[in-house]
């Protein structure tokens, strides 16, 4: 084993500075996870975990969801603004919402609920399916609920029907049609709504996001389209349900100057309508608050320059100084930080089954009879290696020789026998140079080449599609750790393939020092010992976005709560069993009772044929059964390590 300490690790992995206080590497060379940051006696090791999973003959690839950190985040963010509005003598109180397209996932939704009751904490929907669950679960009468998206009528009169139950339902008007519309069913139906209206803002934030605010935003309504609001409500004598002001600049913000600048026009929006009559209680800030995927507190796609405190701050401090200065009420700040409450809680668990070198040539390379001059150049070159000190030289001339043969051989010049020991040849060369260069005392510009050349792929029984969607779609960095191992030198620089059968099911963009790595340093493969890796951070919208690609469906999963009397300070609170094969045949239209018994009646047409014995047909049959009923991914030995029946 050479010699490596967990700073070391620390310092390649980046836990502590992407783990928000959850997560830290443990003396034992373990991952560890901290359920409360303020009390850190209670510690999970990842190892008991995967040890008590195995017990239980649950199957991987699985996410694993802490509870406790999905509720620590929901009081985190309730706390910090109540902190910062009585530090700042705010007089007005923070009313949060959690917007469920963020993670829909019923067990999250209702620890929300539950974690965030004290603070009544409400919920917001986007669509019709998800204001029909936030009407069940959402039941504290004091919370709000927020309907954001574009609405039909029926979008509408759900909601009123929820105003009729007593419930703070604010409708938010997104195109001036739908004040229209709201405005005659409330009218029909005898219900007063309360109302929003989203403002597109002129400031627009940073990251790939930045589309939703400017005048090209999708949502929302212009400068001149809420004055004319406000004049229509006055007309039909609705102003009184004008309640709120809505703005949002995008998801997953990177710079707080962008939040600065949305907070304080926002503000002079709301007094403006507060001078023109309107009466508005509250203004939601809208999501955006980022995570620190890469833990570089930077401007970065997948970082963010600020904190929850920073953020907050600027909310409650940007908004408090401009009412003040214009002598209008401080309103009911609410906000719909999505991301930064789930993401921390959640992570995709997966073993990797095999290595893929491209450098593991085996063919013999002794001169041939015939061999072309291509075939002997190469091979003076990797036997004479040591007479060439300049390794830039000898990699030029490498990869040219493997080109020239590459060439040769399309043109019918070369065999395939000889194509073949150029390419042994050269990949020998390539590992010689790399190691040759590692052991000098500074790094040439050619070993990064190298690297990456010679990097090996880790499969890893899991769908990139399935479970981390944005890597796929966005090339969103999501923190890759192994569980385990963390006090051993990783000597493996290799990218990520999942078992999907596209070339693009592949994690081959890495936390770097100040830059995006392409490879990732993991420890090499032990016969007889199975090996770990986290996808952390995946709490949010991966959870909800993953595809049936290749008919892979959602993995298993394990709900784990803290406990301090336990002696592994943790147990399993529920098992939610992934897609089966039939589960995800039947999503796409496939009838797997009716697929079985075809498969029936062809091995008795074998049988009957004498292609195959009754006995075996029988065993073919149950085992073809079987399968349908069964995980979607590989099933992989506990020990060994690899697909097994």
């Amino acid at each position: 084993m050479a010699e490596w300490s967990i700073t070391e690790a620390e310092q390649l992995y980046r836990v502590k500075r992407w783990g928000g206080g959850y997560f830290e590497i443990g003396e034992n060379g373990n991952l560890h996870m901290t359920p409360d940051p303020n009390n850190p006696d209670i510690r999970i090791d990842f190892k008991s975990v995967l040890d008590e999973i195995r017990d239980e003959n649950i199957q991987f690839p699985l996410v694993v969801r802490f509870h406790d950190i999905l509720r620590s985040q929901v009081v985190n963010i309730n706390k910090i603004f109540r902190n910062k509005m009585e530090e700042a003598g705010y007089n007005a109180t923070y009313m949060g919402v959690y917007p469920i397209k963020v993670n829909q996932m019923r067990e999250v939704v209702e620890e929300v609920v539950e974690a965030g009751e004290p603070y009544n904490f409400g919920l917001e929907a986007g669509s019709k399916a998800e204001l029909l669950t936030v009407l069940a679960l959402n039941t504290n009468y004091d919370s709000l609920t927020i309907l954001n998206g574009y609405k039909d009528e029926e979008f509408m009169m759900l909601a009123l029907m929820g105003r009729k139950l007593g419930r703070k339902i604010i409708v938010v008007i997104e195109k001036f049609s739908e004040l229209v519309t709201l405005t005659r069913l409330s009218k029909e139906l005898g219900v007063e709504p309360l109302i929003g209206i989203r403002a597109k803002m002129f400031v627009k934030g940073k990251g790939r996001w930045e589309g939703s605010g400017g005048d090209k935003a999708k949502f929302g309504l212009s400068t001149a389209e809420i004055i004319n609001a406000v004049n229509f409500l006055r007309e039909h004598e609705m102003s009184h349900c004008l309640k709120l002001l809505h703005f949002h600049i995008g998801s997953q913000l990177t710079d707080i100057r962008s939040i600065k600048d949305a907070v304080t026009e926002a503000a002079r929006i709301y007094a403006e309508l507060h001078h023109m009559g309107a009466a508005l209680e509250y203004v939601d800030v809208g999501g955006g608050l980022g995570i620190d995927y890469d833990g570089s507190h930077s401007t970065s796609e997948s970082s963010r320059n600020y904190s929850m405190e920073e953020y907050v701050g600027d909310v409650v401090y940007g908004m408090m100084e401009l009412c003040d200065m214009e002598g209008v009420p401080h309103p009911i700040l609410v906000s719909e930080s999505g991301r930064a409450l789930t993401a921390h809680h959640s992570c995709v668990i997966t073993e990797v089954v095999s290595e893929i070198k491209p450098s593991e040539q085996k063919f013999n390379t002794e001169p041939g009879a015939n061999d072309h001059l291509i075939v002997n150049n190469i091979r003076d070159l990797a036997q004479n290696l040591d007479r060439y000190p300049n390794s830039q030289e000898v990699y030029n001339d490498a990869s040219d020789w493997k080109e020239q043969a590459i060439n040769a051989f399309k043109l019918k010049v070369l065999s395939l026998e000889e194509l073949a020991k150029v390419e042994t040849l050269y990949w020998q060369i390539l590992a010689r140079l790399r190691k040759r260069e590692q052991s000098e005392p500074y790094s040439p510009e050619i070993i990064d080449d190298l690297d990456e050349l010679l990097a090996s792929q880790y499969l890893s029984n899991f769908s990139i599609f399935q479970s981390a969607a944005d890597i796929w779609a966005i090339d969103q960095i999501l923190p890759v750790v192994p569980l385990t191992r963390l006090n051993e030198k990783p000597t493996v620089n290799c990218s990520l393939v999942d078992i999907t059968c596209d070339s693009d099911g592949k994690i081959d963009h890495f936390i770097g020092d100040n830059e995006i790595n392409k490879t990732i340093p993991l420890h090499e493969l032990k016969e007889n010992e199975q090996y770990f890796i986290g996808l952390f951070l995946t709490g949010a919208y991966q959870d909800v976005m993953g595809d049936m690609h290749n008919l892979f469906g959602r993995l298993n999963e394990v709900h784990i709560y803290s406990y301090d009397d336990d002696p592994e300070d943790f147990y399993i609170e529920e098992v939610v069993q992934g897609s089966s094969v039939s589960n995800v045949l039947a999503i796409m239209q496939y009838n797997p009772k009716a697929m079985a018994q075809d498969v029936k009646r062809n091995v008795d047409k074998c049988i009957s044929a004498g292609m195959i014995k009754p006995r075996e047909g029988v065993k073919w049959i149950d085992f073809y059964e079987e399968c349908l009923e069964g995980y979607t991914y590989l099933k992989t030995d506990s020990k060994q390590g690899f697909p097994k029946r």
